[in-house]
């Protein structure tokens, strides 16, 4: 048979095919029961009669990518752990205001189709949508020749939830009085990467396979960590306590994401010397002499959520996290305070 034009322009039609039959027992294991129809079709179906349980059910979405990540997972060849990062910044953007994640559509770009590689990815998009309990409804992979070298890729998704209009979390919640509990990240999770890079590749010219004491592993390895993804863990602990408010720690660390969630009249008083950042954050900062300020603006350290509620419902989060394998630990205070709300970080972190 001879070439067609389209496979003389780079794209493999047949190879995108081989993809999709890879794919499709991963996509299988996230089906939910409200799921309609199978993979293949123009569009996912989601049956909306679910929620006739919901007194006043409100939709959220969110969407996102995994940003510069992508490069280590190109760089080690190893594409079967990013989908967790994929999912985590998407539905862990949900849960924070009382959501649970229904489904998750995909978007992956690449240069050329390597059914293995397309399958690996989404392998493990699937693999985090059965941690958060989202059904993957539905994706697109798109050869794009001539704009990506043949093995670079990006990855987009978007997801939606539902929530009772009632239980909605968020800063009308918070009030002076309130403690801020924290959840540990898995390590640098998805954000900050682009000055995570410069640092130890670029400017020091670390290697990914090189071993890291201080790490206790290569560094590609703690690069490639992948984002630990909380919703089913944050259902529980709204489930079992009173929770005013969440904030996902993602792009622009601690602060600046926990004062989104915080109204007028409020003061966040944050204590450094209440944890100790995992090592990694302290080789990016001292490598590449980051400022305080600086670091902490950009990398979650070592916190993936930060959860606002009032002191009685802190041994019932606790608990819940420990149940469930995180770590959590008072992060801090709410006070009140005049003019818009503010969030500070006070003291030293621990060494460790």
């Amino acid at each position: 048979m001879s070439e067609s034009a389209y496979a003389r322009a780079g794209v493999d039609i047949e190879a995108g095919d081989r993809a999709v039959e890879l794919m499709k027992a991963h996509v299988a294991r996230t089906r939910r029961p409200e799921v309609l129809g199978g993979l293949g079709g123009f569009a996912g179906f989601f049956d909306a009669s679910a929620f006739k349980n919901y007194d006043h059910p409100v939709l959220a979405t969110s969407t996102d990518g995994v940003g510069t990540k992508v490069a280590i997972a190109q760089a080690l060849d190893k594409h079967d752990t990013i989908g967790f990062d994929l999912i985590g910044m998407l539905v862990d953007d949900l849960v924070v205001v009382g959501a649970e994640p229904l489904f998750v559509t995909d978007y992956i770009a690449c240069g050329r189709v390597v059914p293995e590689r397309i399958a690996a990815i989404v392998g493990g998009i699937a693999g985090a949508c059965e941690v958060a309990g989202a059904a993957l409804l539905g994706g697109e992979t798109a050869e794009h020749p001539g704009l990506l070298a043949p093995d670079e890729f990006d990855m987009a998704g978007a997801t939606t939830g539902v929530v009772e209009r009632d239980k909605i979390l968020g800063p009308e919640r918070v009030r002076p009085g309130d403690v801020v509990v924290a959840l540990a990240s898995s390590g640098l999770h998805s954000n900050g990467y682009s000055l995570v890079r410069q640092v130890l590749l670029t400017d020091a010219k670390l290697s990914l396979d090189a071993h890291v004491a201080e790490l206790g592993r290569t560094l590609g390895e703690e690069l490639l960590e992948p984002t630990r993804v909380y919703a089913r863990d944050i259902l529980a602990m709204i489930a079992a306590a009173e929770v005013h408010a969440i904030s996902h720690i993602t792009g622009g660390g601690l602060a600046n994401n926990l004062v989104r969630v915080l109204p007028d009249g409020v003061a966040a008083t944050l204590r450094r010397d209440s944890w100790t950042p995992p090592a990694i954050f302290d080789l990016v900062q001292r490598t590449g002499r980051v400022s305080q300020p600086d670091i902490e603006a950009t990398l979650n350290m070592g916190v993936g959520m930060a959860l606002v509620l009032p002191p009685d419902s802190v041994d019932a989060v606790a608990r819940v996290a420990s149940d469930r394998g995180l770590h959590s630990w008072v992060l801090g205070e709410v006070g009140q305070a005049d003019g818009a709300a503010s969030v500070r970080l006070v003291g030293e972190h621990g060494r460790t």
